[in-house]
């Protein structure tokens, strides 16, 4: 019963995280500490990710650039659009930092366990869905910020430079170290997953609960109403149909195989709150950064529940045509 309301095991985690930082937000002196605490924990969170990352893999799957090239398409001029799009259609009806927070979702890079894992689920290509999502990973770093700052400039909004430079030191410094130390620490990294997977979900929740608290103690409750919610979600469920459908049709204009049309599905359409959350924390100021994530959390939490209900059907439907087959 609890599977099917909860496909994924992250799911009451973050619900749960919201929840105490409603409940028990973080305020007074203990925002610097929590901050600080944060900030800690996303350099090394972005460290392991620099050490897991394949880059011999990705390097080798772009040799297959209609693949690759069509799953980076998706992420970051498809899904931007989209959130342009939603950010120009409810800029009069939504609190303006959660139209802001549309256009910080869609410029975000997919994930990479959630999308490999519904690949596999569904029967995908797995082996491209870890490229693709390294691939789309490596370039978000950098990528992200900068097409928020381009988008986002017809909203007035401008990156200063201590920000930029907090991007570099707590994203890509690490990243890059991580990278370069790759060949020694990725053995012992990939051998103990579930550390790694530990210290993912516990440096999102962190993040989530540092910028949420410091939304409810600066009075979120007072702007964003439940019907301000259920526009919210409502639009970002076109938008996650709308990419599925995309990517669908990208899959099949470009007669690609079952498998990498299946890969396309899950990479092309997710967003990473593993890099949203902490990455809104160093953008944006924090009362502004907790109702910048509501969108990409709410966004997260649908694309799991949708991945978990349609790649067991995708499997399914490849398990019939083998027996039709034979």
């Amino acid at each position: 019963m609890l599977s099917r309301i909860f496909p994924d095991r992250f799911i009451p985690v973050l619900l749960g995280t919201i929840l105490l930082a409603n409940l028990l937000p973080v305020h007074g002196r203990g925002v610097a500490v929590a901050s600080l605490v944060s900030s800690g924990a996303v350099f090394v969170l972005f460290f392991l990710n620099g050490v897991r990352l394949p880059r011999d893999e990705v390097l080798a799957g772009l040799k297959h650039w209609r693949l690759q090239g069509t799953a980076f398409a998706l992420c970051f001029v498809v899904m931007p659009a989209l959130g342009l799009a939603a950010a120009w259609g409810l800029g009069g009806h939504l609190p303006p930092p959660v139209v802001l927070g549309l256009i910080f979702m869609g410029v975000l890079p997919s994930t990479v366990q959630s999308a490999t894992a519904a690949t596999s689920m569904a029967g995908g290509n797995v082996a491209a869905s870890v490229v693709a999502a390294a691939l789309i990973n490596l370039a978000g770093v950098l990528l992200s910020p900068l097409l928020f700052a381009l988008l986002a400039s017809s909203k007035g909004v401008v990156i200063a430079p201590e920000t930029a430079l907090r991007i570099v030191t707590i994203l890509l410094v690490p990243f890059l170290l991580g990278q370069s130390l790759q060949r020694w620490l990725r053995p012992t990294v990939m051998a103990h997953k579930a550390i790694a997977t530990f210290m993912d979900r516990s440096t999102i929740a962190i993040a989530v609960y540092v910028a949420i608290s410091a939304a409810v103690v600066s009075g979120v409750g007072r702007v964003l109403s439940g019907g301000d919610v259920a526009l919210l979600s409502l639009a970002l469920a076109v938008m996650l149909a709308l990419a599925i459908g995309g990517a669908l049709v990208a899959g099949r204009l470009l007669a690609l195989p079952r498998g990498d049309r299946i890969m396309l599905i899950f990479t092309g359409s997710q967003k990473s709150v593993a890099v949203g959350a902490p990455l809104a924390t160093i953008l944006f100021a924090p009362d502004i950064a907790g109702m910048v994530i509501i969108p990409i959390l709410v966004y997260h939490l649908m694309q799991l529940v949708v991945s978990a209900w349609i790649a067991p059907a995708f499997w399914r439907q490849s398990d019939m045509r083998t027996v039709l087959v034979e």
